[in-house]
């Protein structure tokens, strides 16, 4: 046994074994050792290898999805090796052969399918990274096992970090030439997601190009998109790799769907965290924009929610196209419940399809396919019914003709066949309904009946010997026998009976016998119920045929019910908060009225603190749809946002940025009016934090995210700033937050929020015609500041820092020290005229020539006379001379 382990652990060196003994799963050596550590499990031994303790530890199989979890969340992969053939076999080719085992699967984080080991509301990618050498061109290519959903993109090295961020996969799969290359491997490393590197030859693009088409069924691959070598290369490595971990067995793949480079908005690693789009900061999902959003009642609804978040359209038609399917629920309140409560009825059926084409689906995935087909007929004749004189926007229209496409048999087939309660495993039977099937009805019969025989049995022996307590019992060693205490062993021996009870076995409290009526019982009920066992597993394989020969319609299905989930879930959102729809076009507008944050003000409300304060914002780059002048920034496309600490600078920031990529996924959006031309790339960088495993500081953390935005932000992008600068020293860090500004509005020329506590930038506004000043307003009352959360127009000249810190708690000798330092440094030369400020750094394009004063002419006696000194070559005396020496010139000068 051990030398059928060591060389199947040979095959998957990269792997803990699960090795499959009876019941459990046995890990030994070095695995079992790694895993006692990882689960908390007792570590013991079993024999003796090269002369030395084989340490063992092992799962029961009933549990082992829950251990499977906690090894894959730890990074490890997991090779589950199956007893393949049945011990009785392999008894009858000697009694020293060993039952044949085989590895079935490859566990790895992009690969699960299992419900309790995946999110029900989040996908879980599996990404290929390809590059074709010869041309430079990338690709990645991304697969949820477990759903299906297949598509590819183009990237390249500066974009992949935002691609990656945005499908946040399970797993990376790439080849090891690739991560050679520094600027790949260096955006693989800085993240947190498992990276698999593959040999060069699984990414050759002629062998993945082969491989698509053989799985496809096609003799080309024009029909699903024009794919680049790159893209051919990744989209076939996935499978390869998909057909390597599931030990060939292939879901149910949708053919791969190309997304260009400019399908959705780029919204980079740093900004997601930033916006805390689908997860805090913490890694929490609540809190996050997406908790506050989703009403979803499905999980492929759910997912297909967050996947719309994390990838806002960019083609306004598209995006008005998804407005007008939840306007049209919006509009019909009481379809949209009725809609909604059918809903509840639909279980997850890409995933339950996706495990049965696994052949790891059980009878409930069956019953999952059949209940989501049949909800899916009842919302299509509800739709009809209800929409007949009503216009029904294109992709209402899109979703009905999907679900017409089920006609209702394969569901009506599998009610039919399926009992109302079913075992989660096939090898536990009772899953085909009563009267299906007769032969099957017959050997259950026989089965049951026997089983009330054996009960007969025990009360004919007990009354026969007189031994109350006389039962039978079965296990999986004995069969069925006759059961007494120790102390009527030998009365069952002494008895007339004696020639019919024959003995079986002595335990410490009890004895065991057998008779040859049990026997001739034993074999019947056995037979019996392997009959109904082979009856109900051909039933299954039927099944899951049918199932089979109808995939790509019941995927299409899955799809609509999750579109429909979705639309139906944003009318929900849009009612219940009172979100309106966005007006979203190709200009370059930006206009939010009366916006508000969305998690913060239901975290209020939850709170009962009070409501938001809604503000406006108007950033329209060629001025947008005319209006805004009246507005505090007077419709400049930069707004520079001044203003004290806790006054809601950031949340006023963080708010229009959702509110844009709420707009861009065709959701309605928290604002009395809002007209955004499409933004094609989201840049933000608010808050700080060091980054200590890279080496780098809080603020060499700030300069990288901003030289990113400065270097990379277009005219159609949107960028919010907070605080540039405030890391390093006063005028090194107003230096750099005033070039920053200058090159936002000279160079980028894109949509801009910028905050900052450096009131010396307001003067900007005199000389950039495209820059306004807005403020916090506050106001202070016997001695203290009331915070009014109202932006307006004009500009602060205090950050009433010290009263923050006051509210704060610090010590009252602190700050009223710290108003006397103020105080004296208000009054000192620190403070420096704005207007020599805007002379002293220019612009970069239009910089004025400074005239040179009698002192840049040439160097003062005094600097002439330091000039000379030699300092390691003075004497303490000719030191002291020289001390006299300068004091005398500086006096004269």
């Amino acid at each position: 046994m051990m030398a059928q382990y060591i060389e199947i652990k040979t095959a998957n060196p990269d792997c803990l074994l699960f090795y499959r003994m009876g019941d459990f799963y046995e890990l030994f050596f070095e695995d079992a050792e790694i895993a006692s550590r990882a689960l908390g499990i007792t570590l013991t031994k079993r024999g003796k290898h090269l002369g030395e303790d084989i340490p063992m530890c092992g799962v029961p199989i009933h549990a082992a999805e829950d251990y499977l979890l906690r090894l894959i969340r730890l990074g490890h992969r997991v090779a589950v090796c199956e007893q393949t053939e049945d011990p009785a076999e392999a008894k009858k080719r000697g009694s020293k052969s060993v039952v044949r085992r085989e590895v079935v699967r490859l566990v790895t984080p992009g690969t699960l399918t299992e419900d309790n080991l995946l999110e029900a509301k989040r996908h879980n990618y599996l990404v290929a990274l390809a590059r074709v050498k010869a041309s430079g061109d990338a690709a990645i290519a991304w697969l949820d096992i477990s759903t299906g959903d297949f598509a590819v993109s183009p990237v390249t090295a500066d974009t992949l970090p935002a691609e990656l961020a945005r499908l946040d996969p399970g797993e990376v799969v790439a080849a090891d030439a690739l991560l050679a290359d520094d600027r790949f491997a260096e955006v693989l490393r800085a993240n947190r997601w498992p990276v698999t590197p593959l040999p060069a030859s699984r990414f050759d693009s002629a062998g993945a190009e082969r491989r698509l088409k053989d799985h496809f069924g096609v003799a080309a691959l024009d029909a699903f998109g024009a794919f680049s070598r790159a893209e051919i290369s990744a989209c076939g490595a996935l499978l390869d790799y998909v057909e390597l971990t599931q030990v060939g067995q292939i879901p149910a793949l949708r053919p791969p769907r190309r997304q260009g480079a400019d399908h959705a908005m780029l919204i980079d690693a740093a900004t997601r965290a930033n916006l805390e789009l689908v997860r805090t900061l913490s890694g929490e999902r609540r809190g996050s924009l997406l908790s506050v959003i989703d009403r979803t009642i499905t999980g492929a609804g759910g997912r297909l929610l967050a996947e719309r978040l994390s990838a806002p359209l960019t083609d306004p038609d598209a995006i008005n196209a998804r407005l007008d399917a939840v306007g049209f629920f919006l509009e019909l309140g009481a379809l949209r419940s009725d809609v909604r409560d059918m809903l509840k009825a639909c279980p997850d059926v890409s995933r339950a399809l996706s495990r049965l084409s696994l052949g790891r689906g059980g009878p409930r995935d069956l019953a999952a396919i059949g209940a989501g087909l049949a909800a899916a007929a009842d919302l299509a004749a509800l739709l009809r019914s209800d929409t007949g004189l009503v216009s029904v926007p294109g992709e209402i229209r899109a979703l009905l003709d999907t679900l017409g496409r089920n006609d209702g048999t394969l569901a009506g087939a599998l009610r039919e066949a399926l009992a109302d309660e079913l075992p989660v495993n096939t090898r536990d039977g009772g899953f085909v309904r009563k009267g299906y099937r007769p032969e099957l009805d017959e050997q259950r019969s026989l089965r049951d009946e026997s089983r009330k025989v054996i009960a007969g049995l025990q009360g004919k022996y007990a009354e026969a010997t007189g031994v109350r307590a006389l039962k039978v019992r079965h296990n999986n060693v004995l069969g069925f026998f006759v059961e007494v205490t120790a102390q009527h062993g030998d009365k069952l021996r002494a008895t007339p009976h004696d020639e019919t009870f024959i003995h079986r076995q002595t335990l410490a409290n009890a004895v065991r016998f057998t008779t040859t009526e049990l026997a001739e019982l034993e074999s019947r009920i056995a037979m019996a119920g392997d009959r109904a066992l082979a009856l109900e597993l051909q039933v299954f394989d039927t099944l899951v045929g049918e199932v089979h020969a109808h995939t790509e319609m019941i995927a299409a299905v899955a799809g609509a019910l999750a579109s429909l989930d979705v639309a139906a879930a944003l009318a929900e959102l849009a009612e219940t908060e009172r979100y309106v729809r966005p007006r979203v076009d190709g200009s370059r507008a930006f206009r939010i009225e009366k916006g508000r944050h969305p998690v913060v003000e239901q975290a209020l409300r939850q709170a009962q603190e009070g409501e938001f304060v809604p503000n406006d914002c108007t950033l329209s780059a060629d001025g947008g749809d005319g209006e805004g002048a009246e507005d505090a920034g007077g419709g400049r496309h930069i707004w520079l946002v001044t203003g004290p600490n806790m006054a809601g600078k950031s949340t006023f920031l963080r708010q229009n940025a959702l509110i844009a990529v709420l707009a861009q996924m065709g959701s309605h959006v928290p604002a009395a009016s809002a007209h955004i031309g499409v933004i094609d790339r989201l840049f933000s960088r608010v808050g700080a934090a060091d980054d200590l495993a890279r080496g780098r500081s809080t603020f060499m953390v700030e300069m990288v995210e901003t030289a990113t935005i400065l270097n990379q932000a277009g005219e159609r992008s949107l960028v919010i700033l907070d605080e540039i600068g405030r890391g390093t020293a006063t005028f090194d860090g107003l230096s750099i937050a005033w070039a920053a500004v200058e090159h936002l509005h000279e160079v980028n020329r894109c949509r801009a929020l910028f905050a900052t506590h450096f009131h010396e930038l307001t003067a900007l506004s005199d000389r950039l015609d495209r820059l306004a000043n807005v403020t916090m307003t506050v106001r202070e009352w016997q001695g203290e500041v009331v915070f009014l959360h109202e932006v307006g127009p004009g500009a602060a000249d205090r950050s009433y820092g010290i009263q923050v810190a006051k509210l704060a708690g610090l010590p009252p000798a602190v700050i009223e020290r710290a108003g006397e330092v103020l105080h004296a440094l208000e009054q000192g030369e620190q403070t420096a005229a704005r207007r020599e400020l805007v002379d002293d750094l220019p612009l970069f394009s239009a910089a004025r020539p400074q005239s040179a004063g009698p002192a840049a002419s040439s160097p003062g006696k005094l600097e002439a006379a330091l000039g000379e000194v030699l300092p390691d070559e003075l004497t303490p005396r000719e030191a002291l001379d020289l001390v006299y020496r300068l004091k005398a010139l500086a006096g004269g000068e």
